[in-house]
């Protein structure tokens, strides 16, 4: 069969010995379902590994530096994760819009001091020491919750603000901290 007779000159394959090509059978669609598969549970599980080798990359940077487990797991989670989301952001594939909103709302709460800390090249106080990204963290939570139990809106931000105001003030009277992760000896 010559090219020009050929519907799709990417299915076809030249002959050995003559300046012909050759139509090449298409697999069978249970053989392409299969191979699709494979190769689809080989993406997945080389990119869940390298997703736990980078969380382990950056949660040993952290315990280095004597960081909390707050910050130990938020380095964790930036190594693991940060490629990831911007290859979905740029894809258009966005999280869900709770999880989204209670990120944003713990933000919201700590931005200015993590801002401030590297602008002074120093660790963010908040993967070091002080109780105030979970309490924002929590408050934003109940927050996203309330909102999306339908309660009403003005019930669920004093809630959530008080829990966070609460929560801070308790650690800061009582000196609570989060554990600080210490390297092997």
């Amino acid at each position: 069969m010559s090219p020009a007779r050929c519907r799709s000159v990417q299915a076809c394959r030249p002959q050995p010995g003559c300046g012909t090509l050759k139509r090449i059978q298409p697999a069978s669609s249970a053989g392409a379902a299969r191979s699709g598969l494979a190769m689809q549970t080989l993406l997945l599980v080389l990119d869940l590994v390298g997703t736990f080798v980078f969380a382990l990359s950056g949660g040993m940077a952290g315990v280095n530096r004597r960081l909390d487990i707050f910050g130990v797991l938020v380095l964790a989670f930036v190594a693991a994760n940060t490629g990831g989301i911007a290859r979905d952001l740029l894809i258009g594939a966005v999280p869900p819009a709770a999880v989204m909103a209670a990120v944003l709302g713990m933000l919201t709460g700590i931005g200015g001091g993590v801002m401030r800390d590297m602008l002074l090249a120093e660790i963010p106080v908040v993967l070091r020491a002080e109780l105030y990204a979970v309490a924002a963290l929590a408050g934003a939570a109940i927050v996203v919750i309330g909102e999306g139990l339908g309660l009403p809106s003005a019930a669920v931000v004093v809630a959530g603000i008080g829990l966070c105001f609460g929560l801070r003030v308790l650690a800061i009277r009582r000196g609570w901290n989060l554990p600080i992760a210490r390297p092997p000896a």
